[in-house]
């Protein structure tokens, strides 16, 4: 859609700007499949927290000084919070790995975001960027297809496609034009916060008291960092 829309002129773009959008692209995919790969297997609350982690990392790598380079240690105190439920750890390993790699993707979409918002006018970058992402998650999802869609599936993933890459990324891209990558990565943080409130309201996924320590933990390291920057 954003493809159509802004139709970047390919013909036009050095080497530089071909490595950064590819660069992107993957980071973009790498997030996203990950993600979904994780929120099937444990709670949305747990799996937005471990997936906050890159920016928090991100924010502290690039922003923190002095006692606030501790801040990923207490929001990785509040990701174990979190994994439990009481009785015995939330969701698998499998699930856990997943939210792992979309941390290490959304802390590397951080820093190439801002850097193919410097290379590329509008959201040239982020279009050309996008149709990497897309070939780069095509063959995950080749399998999805021989089983048929319905109206409805076309319809949800519509939706999906614009919720979830077009208009956050958007959104993100034109903010990191003048924003450093720290204080991109401290808002960001809030994101367990309202994944878990999310996880509740929508899906009923309750938290115990353990797991809302873990949260306020996880909040608590992204006013930290805050401070810091």
């Amino acid at each position: 859609m954003l493809f159509l829309f802004i139709r970047p002129p390919f013909l036009r773009y050095s080497r530089s700007q071909w490595l950064a959008a590819v660069a992107l692209g993957a980071a973009m995919a790498m997030m996203t499949l990950c993600f979904f790969a994780a929120i099937e297997r444990i709670p949305l609350g747990l799996a937005v927290a471990i997936d906050f982690l890159g920016p928090l990392t991100v924010a502290t790598l690039f922003g923190g000084r002095g006692w606030r380079l501790v801040c990923p240690l207490i929001a990785a105190a509040g990701v174990l919070c979190l994994s439990w439920d009481g009785s015995a750890l939330a969701g698998d390993l499998i699930g856990v790995l997943f939210a792992f790699g979309a941390a290490v993707g959304w802390g590397s979409y951080i820093l190439l975001m801002k850097n193919v918002g410097q290379q590329f006018k509008g959201l040239e970058g982020l279009s050309v960027s996008l149709v990497f992402a897309a070939l780069a998650a095509t063959p995950f999802g080749i399998h999805q297809w021989r089983s048929g869609f319905s109206y409805e599936t076309i319809l949800a993933t519509g939706w999906l496609a614009v919720l979830v890459p077009l208009l956050p990324y958007a959104l993100e891209f034109i903010a990191l034009r003048w924003m450093k990558a720290s204080a991109f990565g401290i808002l960001m943080s809030l994101e367990p916060a309202i994944g878990a409130a999310a996880g509740f309201v929508v899906l009923g996924q309750a938290l115990t008291g353990i797991q809302m320590l873990g949260v306020a933990l996880a909040v608590a390291a992204s006013a930290s960092s805050t401070e810091s920057s």
